[in-house]
């Protein structure tokens, strides 16, 4: 493997935390492995790796970009990643009012309804833990 692709898998598990990519990684085929290795390298290894913008603020990028994009299946996800990135629910939500702002009341309105449930489902796996 590459550096970058090493880099990029010890970012990748930063963000999203171990069970995640452990997850992506046992359901990894031939077929998807090149993709995987292309965020793994890119993604992860490249552009999340920079310490020019900070995981929060990366974080909140993301989402907005995602929500902006309407990519809503990824918002759980890096909604999930903001435990360990540091944005807090009130980023995550300036992040979404610049989109409806900027990209769309619909897109921000579900954005939020996303994150809502997200948090919620976070919280409860903390609270039985």
């Amino acid at each position: 493997m590459s550096s970058r692709f090493e880099k990029g898998m010890a970012t990748r598990r930063t963000v999203l935390g171990d069970n995640h990519v452990d997850r992506v990684e046992a359901n990894k085929e031939a077929f998807d492995e090149p993709f995987q290795t292309l965020i793994t390298e890119g993604a992860w290894g490249t552009v999340w790796a920079s310490d020019r913008v900070s995981m929060r603020d990366r974080s909140m990028l993301t989402l907005a970009i995602l929500a902006a994009m309407g990519n809503f299946e990824e918002i759980p996800m890096h909604i999930r990643a903001t435990a360990n990135t540091g944005a807090t629910k009130d980023d995550v939500l300036e992040a979404f009012l610049h989109v409806a702002i900027y990209a769309g009341v619909p897109r921000a309105n579900h954005a939020i309804k996303l994150a809502k449930q997200t948090f919620v489902e976070m919280e409860t796996e903390t609270a039985n833990k």
